[in-house]
Order: C-alpha cells, then sequence, then structure tokens
C-alpha cells in the first residue's frame, strides 16, 4: 500500500501540483493527471508513486481534505454566440485555474458576453468534466477601472462592501461609545492638555496613531505614542469582531482603501482627528534627550491631536531652522527634537544588525476614470522614518514587557508576537551564488548569515545597476515575517522581542494585542484552552496578510501594463531583471514596469542562456546581455488580461 502524505497543494501555471512535505528536500510533484480537480492551496492527500530513478518523487492526489475557496472572478464568455439564451463560461482571472467554469444561463444573473463576474463553483466530479457554477455577483464590463479593481479584491478573497449587520454593529458600538463618552473619560489618563499631532499621507482619511511631547526637567522628554483604541469600539464576538477577523485587514489598492471596519468607525470614531476628544491605547516614554527610555507606562487615555500633519508639511516645518534651533514652522521645536531622537533609534538600529530593505514604491496619478497618466515614486522623507521610529519604539517596549511578565507567569499566558525567523540555509547559499555570479559577495559561514553580514553587502551594493534586483531577490530569500504566539525575535528589525500594537484599525493583529495588553494590565489571566486559539489568529492573520499584500502588487502591476499600453512604440531605459532560455525579462527604470523580449525576436544573432552567469549570450558574436545590465527597448504590445508585456531590444 502507498505511502500517503498530506499538506495545501501549489499549482503552476503549466496545470502542475507541487505538495511541501516537512522534512523532504523536494516537493511532491504531481502530473495534471493525478490532481483529481485539486486547485492551488487546496489541502489535500497524496498517495506516493514508486520512486523513478532520476526524476522528483511523484504523487497523486487521493483526496481533498478541504478546498481553500469555491469562489473566483473571470470573464463571461457566451458558449454559442449563435444561441439566445445559452449557457455560459467563465474564464478564471487566476491563472492557476486550469478549467473554464460552465455557468448555466439559469445561474447567470442576467450576465453579458464580456462581463466580468464572481462565480461559485457548485459542482465539479472529475476531471473529465468541467465544473459548474453559480454567478454570485456581475461586476460589470472587463476593463473597467472599478470592475478591474473589484476583480482584484474579490479574486485575494476580500470584499469591497460591508454586510448591513456589520454596519448596523459599528453604528451601534459608536452610538453606545458616544452616550457613554464622559463616564469612560473619567476612567482613563488624560493628555488632552498634552501637545499632539498626526502625521500621515496627504490623502489619508484616517488617523490611527498620533505623537505627544513634553519637556520634563533635567533635559528629559515625556513622548507619548498613542493608537485609536479600537478594541473600546471591536469587543470580542460580536458581529463587528468577526467580520474583522474574517477580512484580517484592510486592503491598499493603487487608488483606494478597503477597510477592515466600516467608516463610522475607521474615519470617525477610531480617527484621531485634530481639534477633537479621543479615545486612545497609549505608550508614554520618559527618556533622555538622546533617546534612553527611564520610564514607561502603557494604558487606556483620552487624547486631544493639535495638529494634523501630512508628511509634507511636517518636513516643512522641521526644515524651519535658523541657525541651529528651530524656527517659525508650527510645532518646529517639538518636530526637530522627535526627529534627532528617531535619527538615533536608526543608527542604533543599524549598529545592530537592522537591515535596510528600503526600495522605491511607485504611485499612479489616474485621471477621472481611472487611466495612469502619469507615473511616479514615492519619496522617503525623515517625516516618514520619525513616525516608523517611534512606532517601532512601541511595538518592541510592548512585546518586551508582556512577554516578560508572561515568562514569569507560573500558569502560562499567550500572546502574539510579530515574528521573522533566521534564513534558510539553501536560500542564503543560493543568494551567495547569485551575488557571486553580479561580481558581489555575501559573507556566510556554511549558509549562516548574519543581519550585520547583509547589510554590509546592501552597503556594497549601493549605487549599482543592480540595486534594486539584489534588493528584491534578497528579500526573497528572508524568511517571511509572521505572526506567532512564541517569540523568537525579529531577524530583519534586529529585535529580541517585537509585536504590532500600533494599527488596530487595519490589522487584527493589533486588535487582539491590545486586548491582551490591557488584560494584563489589570491582572487577568488567559485560560490554558485560549491557547490554542490565539496561535490560529496568528496563523490566519499570516495568509490573510500575504492575500492583502498579492492584492495590492496585482492592482500596481495591472496599472503598470495599462500604462504601458498607452505608450506601445515607445523607447524606455531599463534594467535586465531575469533571463531565462526563452527570452530576457526588462524593468523600466521608473514606472517598474516589467516585459520580456523574446530571444526569438533578437534578430542579430542566436543567443543561448548561460545558466552559471545568468546572462545570455551570442553563438556568433559572443555579445552578452547579463542580469543587472541597463538596456533600452521598446514596447511592442501589452495584453491587459493576462497582465503581460512584449518588448524588443533597442540596438
Amino acid at each position: 500500500m502507498p505511502k500517503k502524505v498530506s499538506g495545501h497543494i501549489k499549482i503552476t501555471s503549466k496545470v502542475i501540483g507541487y505538495l511541501p512535505v516537512d522534512g523532504v528536500l523536494e516537493d511532491i510533484e504531481i502530473q495534471t493527471s493525478g490532481l483529481k480537480t485539486a486547485l492551488n492551496d487546496d489541502e489535500v492527500e497524496v498517495a506516493l508513486l514508486p520512486i523513478v530513478k532520476g526524476i522528483r518523487q511523484q504523487g497523486e492526489v487521493m483526496k481533498i481534505i478541504k478546498r481553500a475557496r469555491m469562489e473566483f472572478v473571470g470573464t463571461i464568455e457566451k458558449v454559442d454566440v449563435e444561441k439566445v439564451g445559452g449557457d455560459f463560461f467563465l474564464v478564471p482571472d487566476d491563472k492557476k485555474f486550469y478549467r473554464d467554469i460552465l455557468v448555466p444561463a439559469s445561474s447567470a444573473l442576467n450576465a453579458q458576453d464580456g462581463d466580468k463576474a464572481f462565480v461559485h463553483i457548485t459542482e465539479w466530479k472529475d476531471m473529465e468534466s468541467r465544473p459548474r457554477g453559480e454567478v454570485l455577483r456581475v461586476l460589470g464590463k472587463k476593463g473597467v477601472h472599478d470592475v478591474e479593481m473589484q476583480s482584484i479584491v474579490l479574486e485575494k478573497g476580500f470584499d469591497t462592501d460591508f454586510l448591513p449587520e456589520v454596519e448596523e454593529d459599528a453604528k451601534k458600538a459608536a452610538t453606545t461609545a458616544r452616550e457613554n463618552f464622559a463616564q469612560e473619560i473619567a476612567r482613563r489618563k488624560d493628555f488632552r492638555d498634552t501637545t499632539t499631532f498626526t502625521i500621515d499621507p496627504v490623502d489619508a482619511k484616517d488617523f490611527d496613531d498620533a505623537i505627544s511631547f513634553k519637556e520634563l526637567a533635567d533635559d528629559d522628554y515625556e513622548i507619548g505614542v498613542h493608537i485609536a483604541d479600537v478594541s473600546h469600539f471591536v469587543t470580542e464576538g460580536t458581529v463587528l469582531d468577526k467580520e474583522a477577523r474574517k477580512r484580517g485587514f484592510s486592503v491598499y489598492l493603487v487608488d483606494r482603501t478597503i477597510p477592515m471596519l466600516p467608516e463610522e468607525l475607521s474615519n470617525d470614531m477610531c480617527s484621531l482627528n485634530p481639534h477633537e476628544d479621543k479615545l486612545a491605547f497609549s505608550a508614554v516614554f520618559v527618556m533622555s534627550k538622546d533617546g534612553k527610555v527611564k520610564e514607561k507606562w502603557f494604558g487606556k487615555t483620552v487624547i486631544n491631536s493639535n495638529k494634523r500633519f501630512t508628511y509634507e508639511n511636517a518636513m516643512e516645518s522641521i526644515n524651519t531652522v535658523k541657525d541651529g534651533v528651530s524656527g517659525t514652522g508650527e510645532f518646529s521645536k517639538e518636530l526637530n527634537i522627535l526627529n534627532k531622537i528617531a535619527k538615533i533609534y536608526q543608527e542604533e538600529r543599524r549598529i545592530n544588525g537592522a537591515i535596510d530593505f528600503e526600495t522605491d514604491e511607485v504611485r499612479f496619478q489616474l485621471d477621472a476614470d481611472g487611466v495612469p497618466i502619469s507615473v511616479y515614486r514615492k519619496e522617503r522623507l525623515d517625516t516618514h522614518k520619525l513616525v516608523e521610529e517611534f512606532m517601532l519604539l512601541a511595538n518592541r517596549e510592548v512585546a518586551e514587557v508582556v512577554f516578560k511578565v508572561n515568562e514569569k507567569s507560573k500558569d502560562g499566558r499567550a500572546f502574539i508576537y510579530r515574528i521573522h525567523p533566521e534564513p534558510n540555509v539553501e536560500k542564503i547559499e543560493n543568494l551567495s551564488i547569485f551575488l557571486k555570479a553580479l561580481g558581489f559577495e555575501l559573507k556566510s559561514k556554511n549558509g549562516n548569515v548574519t543581519s550585520k553580514d547583509i547589510n554590509a553587502m546592501l552597503q556594497k551594493i549601493a549605487g549599482s545597476p543592480a540595486e534594486s534586483l539584489i534588493k528584491t531577490a534578497t528579500i526573497r530569500s528572508m524568511a517571511k515575517a509572521i505572526y506567532s504566539t512564541k517569540n523568537v525575535g525579529h531577524f530583519g528589525l534586529g529585535f529580541e522581542f517585537y509585536t504590532h500594537f500600533t494599527s488596530p484599525i487595519r490589522r487584527y493583529p493589533d486588535l487582539i494585542v491590545h486586548r491582551l495588553l490591557q488584560r494584563q494590565l489589570v491582572g487577568g489571566k488567559v485560560a490554558q484552552d485560549e491557547f490554542v486559539k490565539y496561535e490560529k489568529i496568528s496563523m490566519d492573520a499570516s495568509e490573510k496578510e500575504i492575500s492583502a499584500a498579492e492584492a495590492e502588487r496585482a492592482s500596481i502591476k495591472y496599472k503598470q501594463v495599462e500604462y504601458m499600453s498607452k505608450r506601445v512604440g515607445q523607447e524606455f531605459e531599463g534594467t535586465i531583471s531575469g533571463v531565462t532560455e526563452w527570452g530576457i525579462y526588462v524593468e523600466e527604470v521608473t514606472s517598474k514596469s516589467e516585459g520580456m523580449i523574446k530571444l526569438r525576436d533578437m534578430k542579430d544573432d542566436m543567443y543561448e542562456l548561460d545558466e552559471k552567469n545568468y546572462a545570455i549570450i551570442g553563438v556568433r558574436t559572443g555579445k552578452k546581455y547579463s542580469l543587472g545590465d541597463k538596456i533600452k527597448f521598446k514596447v511592442m504590445s501589452a495584453d491587459l488580461n493576462k497582465k503581460i508585456l512584449d518588448f524588443a531590444l533597442v540596438q
């Protein structure tokens, strides 16, 4: 009887399945005929087939334990365009879904040929038959901006709207809080007379964190990190709480935010709007002028923000300095002191091995129809780093104080940490080989590397044509940061203790951290059977976070292809970002759009892949194109359906 293993299957675009198995170096390979209707990320049971020398261990799906999902977005196509009232196919957007879905006319909700739709699979018996489905929602015509953005959100498992009962629960929570506001303020530490401000993007609609500043005696400062007290409004077990857990995160697309919580809370009650009394959960530090924390306090507060800064006008205020002292900018003195401390923290983190993975972020200017008319890179200002450093401080200090209390507890207490394990040895060895081919070196010992080693390498490649490429490759070689009840530290940040405390309005784990911290502050305990619950929340959140990031990347990718589709025939500069036996991938410098130059279209020579050196070389001329090289190219075509670009080399 064949040995059986189980896990979550990964399906490639070539319709081959791979099953990762603990303790096995290579994933089990499942050919198309052995998938038995399994889809990407399904939990399956696989029988191992007899080993054949020279090929990877093969397997065959025996049972689908649990479907990852049964709803898919795609384009409706009529089975027979001549037949009125006939059936339809849904061609899924997910290219890893390898069958079109048959949708009977009676289940099509009046969808028309060329519409995008959200479909639920009702039946799929075997690989010889087509899956059958029913339309849950008609989104609109393919290619329309709003339709495509909705498609991305639904495809990644999120929703653009809240159910009426969720909206109603949010209104009820807000109403109750307003009615009891005076009594609640009396129970909290009052920071309304302390200078406080928010610093956010110019287009931000909600403000979930604020910083307060007060000068003390002996050149000390009291600096508070105040976070919207979402846990006061979203209580455990409510409809609102269940919806927040299901979503896990707010999703950020190129033109919109899909919030985790309804606007009644996210843009009003839980937004730290200027000149309004607001409830917060705060981390308050007494520190010296060089940032050394002398005292710390955590608890529920009431604040009133004096100013809503954007990153840009806060930077302007910092820059109003005359003769080495703060000038006339609003809160210039406070911002300059905070900025100096933030720079001290940055340097301390660098010395301690925090990895600088700062990469360019692409932003689009869209017209009224959502069509990208220009593209630019988001500039990282000192004010971005200022806010980041104080949020990191709060997250680190909360994690440390909770960990140390829990460590001493006899009965044990649960918490959710943000962890980043050390990199996989094999991946680091592969990264070292990759870097060597590009003329750089990563210091490591038997595949083991420190964060300081990675930083040293990143400093060496700074300013080189391959900098962006190498940073991306290095990030991919790292383990993913995840949520866990087990603290193992944060490799990338160089922290022994770390959690996410600062964004409960957009991250569900932060909301749980607030609840658990408050429970600890009032002497409460976490029952033994709750440990499993919090570990499950951690695992679910880690998976949801990946989906949210994929949605953001998909919206950017769509706009990059759309942007280039209006520029077919134009020439650009780019960097070779990948080499294969069939072509070279090129990333355009400004928009970061990636397309392919097919080797068969390079007529000046026959080119072959030099896999070892990440290059293609002309057989006759010896001409060489290597990873990281700068080249000129012309846009030949853009396929919005497949989200791919074809380029041609400009000699």
